[in-house]
């Protein structure tokens, strides 16, 4: 980038980004106006550099602005069909880009490129939707502000709004900004520095008016029965809850979830305006997009049982949906796009917290940050006057708008495994480790199960932030540490979906020279160890009511009679027949259980690195470093095979072209004839 003007903007854009207290997540757009060189003419052109379409100002850059001449944006205002067709004026938008345009211009382009100032910010504070969202919120925007900041009435975002606000602005050239009802904050300036300046000046006075202005109490009293339990019983019940809740959030399409027990929403669900406030749904239009109109809140209080909350759960569900049929029905017309679901994107647990969901772990974490902006919004406004959010019916031409349909068309197409939480025991190293590779590469949230929780910590990290993966330990002969780690899969993701039974070991020895610690010890990781596992996942799988994949990394040995591993063996074919008795069992609750069969797999391997290796080597006689040709050559396609080869099968097994398979075992070991199944 070599334009002064574009960096100047990029980095206050990224400043304003950086704090929530200025905006939420791909919330507010900026936008700067300078010349460039047209490389046709070579003459200077004026332009119009602004956030383009979804992006985040926090992290926006070069490519995420759209570039437009000033001349011919501004120029459309003689085209201009009216309000009734305002959504027009998106498409005539490419008209006016420069060269290649950069990103795609957003529906605020129009009010960036009309007002009248160099530098345009709109952004969504809390503070300044608190006023936004106030039943009086123009009597006290002229008591917080003076003449320095206008109030513009609610009208949905597009050209007639920009045109208002240019307008506004014209006849008012001390302003330095504006409310907009229902919605967010406006400012402007001469240069990038004065309109970043004017921007923070609005939020911190709007923020300040409030703190002096406002009630102590805007929430009212708490609510006898309803304050928040001690932390770890509220995550328990949490963790209880979860399967149920991630089940009915995704009655229509699966979701993923999260969960925080911030104070702020302890606090909020305490209180005893918080069923009143929970009815009348968000405001501003990037919270509502992400929460859904309204969320959806138990009615117990926080000592409710957990059969008592499940069953009440249950019912506000089905008490929900048809409200948000009724929304739909009340408000859609024969050009609406189909609706999109009726289940809650946000549900509320008196003394626990929120889980909110999404389509991706990221989505879910920020549907629920939005919410608690919109708790922020409902504290201020109900601080100095009375909460008043936009009607249903505005709502409604927001979320079911034919440009947001439109921009939801063009997300890319999900990976196979996208909305699905897995879960993979001994994952830090070998098979486990490339298995939750591959999972997170076709779109899945990974729980790396290890006994080693640095490592497996490491391991999660390498692919990606905590919305890919979390690494917790495991021991998975101990049921307190398989709970402990199915809970943490509940609270960070949601719910469970696949379950990959791989933690192993093996010794080598002869039957005579076989002790029974060696037995003991092979079975209990191995055998006993499955069992656990698989059990736990189950409880979790039925609740939610989805079905779900459990996956056995058996081995070739489970059906392949050989020399010197006698407990390895005996404990691989107890695997492998728990794969069949899961399979009948489980079949009925839609959870599809298979198993893999490996074969030597020596490079990349956990086991083969502890001394399996060097001990299988001896037996055959070969060097050590020779064990995985050796092993190869004994094959029917003369191929080693790696840990990305079982972590290969896994992914097919449990993505969406094997949907109807179940109770097999597939061979990865390139052909040994003698393992063949019978």
């Amino acid at each position: 980038m070599t334009n002064d003007t574009a960096k100047a903007l990029i980095g206050r854009s990224n400043r304003l980004g950086a704090d929530p207290r200025n905006t939420n997540y791909a919330g507010g757009n900026t936008s700067a106006k300078g010349t460039d060189i047209d490389p046709v003419t070579g003459e200077p052109v004026e332009l119009l550099w602004v956030k383009g379409s979804g992006g985040d100002l926090g992290t926006l850059s070069e490519a995420g602005l759209a570039v437009l001449r000033l001349d011919r944006m501004r120029a459309l205002a003689g085209v201009y069909p009216g309000a009734e067709r305002e959504d027009e004026m998106v498409a005539a938008f490419d008209y006016a880009l420069h060269g290649k345009g950069g990103a795609a211009p957003s529906i605020d382009t129009a009010m960036h490129g009309l007002v009248g100032a160099a530098h345009v910010d709109h952004l969504h504070p809390d503070s300044g939707i608190a006023f936004a969202t106030a039943a009086d919120g123009e009597r006290l925007t002229e008591d917080a502000f003076g003449g320095r900041v206008l109030w513009v009435p609610w009208r949905r975002p597009g050209f007639q709004l920009g045109l208002e606000i240019a307008e506004l602005q014209a006849v008012n050239p001390d302003a330095i900004g504006c409310i907009l009802g229902g919605h967010g904050i406006t400012a402007w300036g001469d240069t990038s520095e004065e309109a970043e300046t004017n921007s923070l000046w609005i939020i911190k006075a709007a923020t300040a008016y409030i703190a002096e202005h406002g009630r102590p109490d805007p929430f009212g009293g708490q609510l006898p029965g309803f304050t928040p339990l001690p932390a770890e019983e509220r995550r328990a019940k949490a963790a209880a809850l979860a399967p149920t809740i991630r089940g009915l959030a995704s009655h229509d399409l699966a979701q993923v979830g999260s969960f925080t027990d911030a104070q702020v929403v302890l606090d909020f669900l305490a209180s005893e305006e918080h069923s009143r406030l929970g009815a009348l749904g968000t405001s501003c239009p990037d919270h509502f997009l992400r929460t859904k109109v309204k969320p959806l809140i138990l009615d117990l209080p926080a000592t409710a049982s957990i059969e008592e909350s499940i069953a009440r759960l249950k019912a506000l569900h089905v008490q929900y949906r048809a409200e948000y049929q009724a929304y739909y029905d009340r408000y859609a017309t024969p050009a609406s796009p189909a609706i999109r679901g009726a289940d809650p994107a946000i549900v509320l647990i008196p003394g626990v917290g929120m889980f909110s969901y999404g389509a991706s772990k990221q989505t879910a974490r920020v549907a629920g940050e939005f919410y608690v902006n919109a708790i922020n919004v409902m504290r201020g406004a109900e601080a100095l006057s009375t909460y008043a959010p936009i009607s249903d019916a505005e709502k409604f031409r927001i979320e079911y708008w034919a440009l947001e349909e439109a921009k939801l068309q063009r997300l890319p197409m999900p990976k196979s495994h996208a909305t699905r939480v897995a879960l993979v025991t001994g994952a830090a190293s070998g098979i486990g480790k490339a298995i939750a590779t591959r999972l997170a590469a076709e779109g899945a949230c990974v729980v790396i199960a290890d006994l080693n929780l640095e490592k497996a910590k490491a391991a999660a990290a390498e692919l990606g932030s905590t919305d890919v993966a979390i690494g917790v330990q495991a021991d998975v002969t101990s049921e307190k540490d398989i709970l402990a780690g199915i809970d943490a899969a509940l609270l960070q993701f949601g719910g469970l979906d696949l379950v990959v039974n791989n933690a192993g070991l093996s010794i080598s020895k002869p039957l005579l020279e076989t002790t029974a610690a060696d037995w003991d010890l092979q079975h209990n990781v191995m055998a006993k160890g499955s069992f656990l596992v698989s059990r736990a996942a189950a409880k979790v799988l039925i609740e939610q009511e989805m079905g779900g994949d459990i996956v056995y990394i058996s081995s070739k040995n489970s059906v392949f009679a050989g020399p010197n591993n006698i407990a390895y063996s005996a404990t691989k074919a107890d695997q492998a027949h728990q794969v069949r008795l899961l399979a009948a069992e489980l079949g009925e609750h839609g959870v599809k259980v298979n198993g893999i069969n490996p074969d030597g797999v020596v490079r990349g391997s956990g086991i083969f690195a502890g001394g399996w290796g060097a001990k299988r080597a001896a037996v055959y006689g070969v060097p050590e470093d020779e064990l995985g040709q050796y092993y190869a050559q004994r094959t029917l396609l003369k191929r080693e095979v790696l840990p990305d080869h079982v972590a290969n099968a896994v992914a097919v097994l449990t993505g969406s072209d094997l949907t109807h398979t179940t109770g097999l075992h597939i061979p990865v070991d390139a052909g040994v004839a003698a393992a063949f199944l019978r």
